[in-house]
């Protein structure tokens, strides 16, 4: 019973970095003490972010047009969600190269995203397993 306890316990720590990790950009790391690599993760990623935004404008994020590329983007934080919110409901537009080049950013930043979720989940999974196999 305790190892079906612990177990439940596991994925439930796991998810909860997969999901603070996507939530905030580094969080996940930080849940798992690797406060240098978390801060790395967040500036590195709400750079390429910002920098998509500033580049194209907040139009980049576009739910309805560029569904492929709002994937992408999506992988950054829920935040994008509300963005796409507003770009749909308030006419914004954007094209050409700056379009192309923003959203090209914020889909990295979201794709970098995505690695470092799953690089969170992984290094707590392999500490877990380490604390329990010594």
């Amino acid at each position: 019973m305790t190892a079906r306890r612990s177990k439940e316990g596991h994925i439930a720590f796991l998810l909860t970095v997969g999901l603070l990790a996507w939530l905030v950009p580094g969080a996940g790391h930080l849940a798992i003490k690797e406060n240098k690599h978390a801060a790395i993760i967040f500036v590195t990623i709400v750079l390429t972010f910002a920098t998509g935004l500033y580049l194209g404008s907040i139009a980049v994020i576009d739910p309805v047009g560029a569904k492929p590329w709002y994937v992408a983007q999506i992988m950054n934080s829920p935040m994008v969600a509300g963005l796409g919110h507003l770009t749909r409901t308030s006419g914004y537009r954007v094209y050409g190269r700056p379009n192309e080049i923003g959203q090209i950013y914020t889909s990295i930043a979201g794709l970098l995203n995505l690695l470092c979720v799953v690089n969170a989940v992984y290094w707590a999974h392999l500490r877990r397993t380490e604390a329990v196999g010594d």
